[in-house]
């Protein structure tokens, strides 16, 4: 748990991720950064006097014997124009895994201990390098999982959403000050803040609040990933059409009925728009309990989905079960599948019973692989359908900023009602101020201590 009471405390970490590879980073920061440097580096070059500030050096690290460990590259970040806003020093060296270890354990001697996880990004955070909407933005730039979630999140870090909630803010801050004249002076004949007055200005802050909570459900797609299920029938090839579509053995395909009796889920990138695909249990009755419990857990699925496929034997008729499943789902949601395209039985009609039922269907061969490229096309384009391409500059909020909005605009939300009912001023500030405290906690201006050690710790030890 980050303490600020260590505030004060030198830190390093690798910054790298664990493995071996070409180069390395070691980070050291705090009021004896710069001092270990000095201790544990030996310039090549002997003109070399001292570090200037924000340029790389090239020399040697050496243990307490003057043992060479390695020769790096090292830079020296003065605060406050660091990241961390404090003296940083990082050390490149080479990547294999006794090296940064045999260097990281030389700075610990002399002083520093080991960081925790995100602590670099907190100090960053306490320093005011960042506000916290910034601080969250470099995690889910480390685990963006496309480039357009990247892009998102690089928006958040450039401090665009901190801006736009400062400015909510303000507004809010500024109908605070009214209310405070019209009840502090309310026999002066001062110019007062009528109600409509004031419940307008709060109905277009809550109507910005709107716009960002749409976007995120705009870009939950590009910034979380998708989920496609494959619902089916035993053995109409839901496994074999994961493996096709994954383009390897990820399933386990027999002539058994029943093969699959859990879920798989793996991960498939459609042209930048990462898919979470989930291989569920082939729906049939059964009187297995672990089928049974498999086949449960496949309709939740099925119910959390962003697409279900509905696979089905094309050289068949639909089944009764399949048919249920279909209208349960509905074609909004679903994408009827016609597998086994390549047999000499097949036949497209037999999936009428769904195309009567609003579903688009494709026919595919998971054996062959014909039909997988428009498959893949048409998954990516009814994901996408409602969410569309994001715009470069959207301003979306992760989930945690989101359930912040949310409680904000609830709070502005019965503030517009008890206004309209004519409650007084006095009563209506306390709403007012706890929504403009609600806000403040997205930026991090007013935040718990354990708000602020859930969204680091969720950050890896190098950052």
């Amino acid at each position: 748990m980050l303490d600020p009471r260590h505030s004060q405390d030198t830190i390093a970490a690798i910054a790298t991720p664990p493995g071996d590879g070409g180069v390395g980073i070691i980070r050291v920061s705090g009021p004896r950064a710069l001092d270990i440097a000095r201790r544990i580096f030996r310039p090549a070059n002997p003109a070399f006097t001292d570090f200037l500030p924000y340029r790389l050096h090239y020399g040697h690290i050496t243990d307490a014997d003057g043992t060479e460990l390695d020769d790096v590259l090292c830079a020296h970040m003065p605060g406050p124009r660091s990241y961390t806003g404090e003296s940083l020093i990082e050390i490149n060296c080479h990547g294999g895994r006794a090296v940064l270890g045999a260097v990281m354990q030389e700075a610990l001697n002399l002083g520093a201990r080991l960081a925790e996880r995100g602590e670099f990004t907190y100090r960053a955070f306490m320093n005011g390098r960042m506000d916290l909407s910034q601080a969250e933005a470099v995690a889910e730039m480390i685990h963006a999982p496309t480039k357009a979630a990247m892009h998102l999140a690089q928006v958040k870090l450039s401090g665009l959403l901190g801006t736009r909630i400062s400015e909510l803010r303000a507004r809010l801050e500024g109908l605070r000050a009214q209310m405070a004249v019209a009840v502090d002076f309310p026999d002066e004949e001062l110019e007062c803040l009528s109600p409509e007055e004031l419940i307008d200005t709060v109905e277009g802050v809550r109507g910005e609040i709107a716009e960002l909570l749409k976007a995120v459900d705009r870009t939950r797609a590009w910034r979380e990933g998708a989920l496609a299920v494959l619902a089916g029938r035993v053995n109409a090839g839901k496994s074999s059409l994961m493996n096709a579509l994954l383009g390897r053995n990820r399933a386990i395909v027999t002539d058994q009925p029943g093969t699959t009796r859990d879920y798989l889920e793996e991960t498939l990138n459609l042209d930048g728009l990462t898919i979470r695909l989930a291989d569920t249990a082939g729906i049939r009755a059964t009187d297995d309990a672990v089928e049974a419990a498999g086949l449960t857990m496949g309709r939740e699925l099925m119910d959390r989905a962003d697409l279900v496929l509905l696979l089905m034997d094309g050289t068949a008729s639909v089944d009764r079960d399949t048919l249920d499943a279909a209208r349960r789902t509905g074609p909004d949601k679903g994408l009827a599948v016609l597998n086994k395209a390549d047999l000499d039985g097949f036949d497209e009609s037999n999936g009428a019973p769904l195309a009567d039922l609003g579903f688009e269907t494709v026919a595919v061969s998971a054996k062959t692989g014909a039909g997988l490229d428009h498959l893949a096309s048409r998954i990516r384009e009814r994901i996408l359908k409602e969410a569309g391409q994001p715009d470069p500059d959207e301003l979306a909020p992760n989930a945690r900023q989101a359930a912040v909005l949310a409680k904000a605009d609830r709070e502005l939300a019965d503030l517009s009602g008890d206004a309209d009912a004519g409650i007084p001023y006095d009563l209506l500030s306390v709403r007012l101020e706890t929504a403009c405290d609600v806000l403040a906690g997205i930026t991090g201006e007013i935040a718990a201590s354990d708000v602020l050690n859930s969204i680091f710790d969720s950050f890896c030890i190098g950052k």
